[in-house]
């Protein structure tokens, strides 16, 4: 079986779907499949050791080029290939954040646009390096920017392609008019020429078949998992009631995981509980330093009770997830992944999200934790109560929940229902 996943680097951040997407294909390989792992826009980076090829197709300088000016799609492909440099596209994404809303909007609807759009010529080139060099019998792409890549892939190879779905309404719903409805309608189209979508839980499923109008049965779920390597179970035994406790936030800090929320609930809980405390952790960009620093000023009454890092390599994130006791990421829109949920599992501590997305299916599936209505800071702050009042429960669902992601979100377990997919689809 020989499998081309098609991935999209995040501009030099550590991004939850580019970490999956290598731990994944990395399990797969394992499991014996000639499986290529292809950077898209830009490299991947990932806090394990990547995978991934070295070289980037649909290199993000090449695609903002095209999309702008004619004269770039007709350039040489060797030409082209100096431009897609992994070294010269990681310093370039630095700046990526001073990109306008009218462009994303732009290039978002030129990548959707596949072979009948202005970035014909790059989709050109991966067709006659899958075509000529891997030559795979299934192609995955790892979400619905890149259908319109899939599906000129499928009419040019007449292969399977695959595609899955992690998340990226999110950003078309953000963008500006007449974009988002252009976008819309190129992804509804060009979906339809896919063999398969793949979800991550049965909720995400449900609102994508209504979302991109398409039959449910063309959702496939698989669950997501993590690498458990380096990860163990934090020290219960030595609790003491009477000590200080820890709340812990670790995602892009961002308006999307509710970072605002979680510090409303924190200012809620601060007086009743003065020992309690609240580490902040993740990835920040320029985009939203100016949020993170309004709420540093809003919340400096309690400055000696947090802590702020950013980005966190992987031993230092799990260093930080094992020295809390409760952790929570109350992200106010359905999230479809909630990695970060179970990776706070995996080091035994339990966890409080809200009753929507995946995390629904987590915590059903894991009991390591407890939901409260989505966007509620006080049912939020109640619930964390709720935990602070019962450390022995804390442990009994910290402990549940590492024990379940052993068996349920592990990176084999989810190269176990990949794999099968991919037989399923094959054989079919």
């Amino acid at each position: 079986m020989k499998v081309a996943y098609l991935a999209a680097g995040a501009a030099g951040m550590y991004c939850g779907s580019c970490i999956r997407d290598n731990t994944l294909a990395r399990e797969l390989q394992k499991q014996g499949v000639d499986l290529v792992l292809v950077p898209t826009y830009t490299p991947m980076r990932t806090d394990e050791s990547s995978v991934a090829m070295e070289r980037v197709f649909f290199g993000g300088i090449n695609v903002y080029l095209q999309a702008k000016s004619a004269l770039f799609r007709h350039t040489p492909w060797a030409l082209d290939r100096l431009l897609d440099r992994p070294g010269l596209l990681n310093w370039v994404s630095r700046f990526s954040a001073s990109t306008s809303a009218r462009d994303l909007g732009d290039l978002t609807v030129s990548m959707l646009a596949g072979d009948h759009g202005p970035l014909h010529k790059e989709l050109e080139k991966l067709i006659a390096w899958l075509r000529d060099e891997f030559k795979p019998d299934l192609v995955h792409v790892t979400n619905s920017m890149l259908a319109g890549i899939g599906a000129g892939v499928r009419k040019a190879l007449d292969v399977p392609v695959i595609c899955s779905l992690q998340g990226e309404e999110i950003f078309l719903d953000a963008l500006i008019e007449p974009y988002r409805s252009q976008a819309m309608t190129e992804l509804r189209a060009q979906v339809q020429a896919l063999d398969l979508l793949v979800a991550t839980c049965e909720a995400y499923r449900r609102d994508m078949s209504e979302y991109l109008a398409v039959p449910s049965d063309k959702i496939a779920v698989t669950s997501l998992g993590i690498s458990l390597a380096g990860f163990s179970v934090r020290d219960w035994a030595s609790l003491d009631p009477d000590r200080a406790l820890t709340l812990g936030f670790f995602a892009r800090q961002c308006p999307e995981k509710g970072l605002d929320h979680l510090l409303a609930a924190f200012r809620l809980l601060a007086e009743t509980f003065p020992n309690l405390r609240l580490r902040v952790a993740g990835y920040l960009g320029e985009g939203d330093r100016a949020y993170v620093e309004q709420l540093q000023k809003t919340y400096a009454d309690l400055a000696d009770r947090i802590d702020w890092l950013e980005e966190l390599d992987r031993d230092e994130k799990i260093a930080f997830l094992q020295s809390l006791d409760l952790f929570s990421v109350p992200a106010p829109y359905r999230e479809p992944k909630g990695l970060t949920i179970m990776e706070a599992l995996a080091c035994g501590v339990p966890v409080v999200q809200p009753s929507h997305g995946a995390f629904v299916e987590i915590l059903e599936h894991t009991a390591g934790g407890r939901m409260f209505p989505p966007k509620n800071v006080e049912a939020l702050a109640a619930t964390i109560a709720s935990y602070l009042r019962e450390p022995a429960a804390m442990q009994r669902d910290g402990l549940a929940g590492a024990a379940a992601v052993q068996r349920l979100y592990s990176d084999r377990a989810m190269a176990d229902q990949t794999y099968a997919l991919y037989r399923r689809i094959l054989g079919r």
